[in-house]
């Protein structure tokens, strides 16, 4: 084995320079210039060109010809351009055909640079060299921003699910102090979710919203943690006091919520604090504590406040028994729990009946 075979084998495909020229005195050339920086293959023609491209994987430049037998140089470059090939491998043409035609046209399909023949070894060599060195900056590059990229994505999940977790236990000990286990908030959520992800509630919200929506929904009676015990757990109904006492929750929580520097300052702020304040607004205006109506009220809102009725109608609460889920669509629709939007009602009919395997 001779010392250039050598330094050839070392040389990783991603340092392959491919020569596509049917001239094989050209082609010699070429390979004599690039043959010490670069690992050499060649082609005849552009389709040997393809076959070689495929079969190669990477390479790191293209030198091409304009004039060959079977596919010619501008010909193989439309192929390459509808491959996205000059977007991530320089092509030069290297040509002795560089009328001005043939010049536009290989520019306009991509190519980097037009060299004249007969090549200039010193001269071809720099502008190969500087434009290849360019590409391989470009790459590394972007893979670094791809690498930085995903390692804050990464973060951000992390910080999404600890932020989660804390959420969903600070919720699970109010629940805990109304007697619940925990699975309202649970249920709430993924009812939330269901609702917008899977009817024309949530057209023109994106995936992230739509879980945010979800995990807000977690902390809707958020307020409830200010609320006295003999309120919150009393067996029987409330008085008139006591019940507008019970209504404070949702000041108290929206309040409480405002009061987190460092969620104020986070996406999800925008859904927790208005789900906390409005989940029991009515679209008739009788709702509290705002008094909104209709489209004043957030279509997240909205969903919220019928997952939580659905929910406390058909689960056991320490001040009443629950109903069937058939009895809790009779009330809901005919109004028994306040007025809801009509066509949350008509989302809601349409996959009632697979909500209730949250309850399984």
């Amino acid at each position: 084995m001779d010392t250039q075979e050598k330094i050839w084998r070392k040389k990783s495909t991603a340092d392959t320079l491919l020569i596509v020229d049917d001239d094989e005195i050209n082609r010699a050339i070429l390979r004599e210039i690039f043959r010490e920086r670069y690992r050499i293959e060649e082609a005849k023609n552009g389709e040997e060109c393809l076959q070689i491209l495929q079969a190669q994987g990477e390479i790191c430049a293209l030198l091409l010809d304009v004039v060959m037998p079977v596919m010619d140089g501008l010909e193989l470059l439309e192929k390459l351009r509808d491959m996205e090939v000059p977007q991530n491998i320089p092509v030069f043409l290297i040509t002795a055909e560089a009328n001005e035609q043939n010049v536009r046209r290989g520019y306009e399909l991509g190519v980097m640079d037009v060299i004249i023949k007969p090549v200039i070894p010193y001269v071809v060599r720099r502008r190969v060299d500087s434009i290849v060195e360019l590409f391989r900056s470009r790459k590394e590059m972007r893979s670094l921003v791809k690498s930085q990229q995903k390692r804050l994505i990464d973060k951000e999940m992390e910080i999404m699910d600890m932020n989660r977790g804390m959420i969903e236990a600070l919720a699970t000990a109010i629940e805990f102090r109304s007697g619940e286990s925990g699975e309202h908030v649970r249920r709430i959520s993924e009812i939330t979710r269901y609702l917008l992800s899977n009817t024309a509630l949530g057209e023109g919200m994106s995936a992230d919203a739509v879980e945010q929506i979800a995990i807000a929904a977690i902390l809707h009676d958020v307020g409830k943690i200010a609320i006295w015990d003999e309120i919150l757990n009393k067996p029987g109904k409330l008085t008139p006091e006591e019940y507008e006492t019970m209504k404070t929750h949702t000041i108290l929580g929206a309040q409480l919520l405002e009061r987190i520097p460092q969620l104020k300052h986070q996406p999800i702020f925008q859904y927790i604090y208005d789900i906390a304040r409005h989940h029991h607004e009515r679209w008739d205006g009788n709702g509290y504590p705002d008094g909104l109506k209709g489209n004043e009220i957030s279509i997240w809102a909205q969903v919220v406040s019928l997952a939580d009725v659905y929910d406390a109608l058909v689960s056991k609460r320490v001040y009443k028994k629950e109903v069937s889920f058939e009895e809790a669509v009779h009330m809901i629709t005919e109004g028994q729990c306040g007025v809801f939007n009509p066509r949350l009602i008509s989302c809601f009919l349409t996959v009632e009946k697979e909500l209730r395997h949250f309850y399984q």
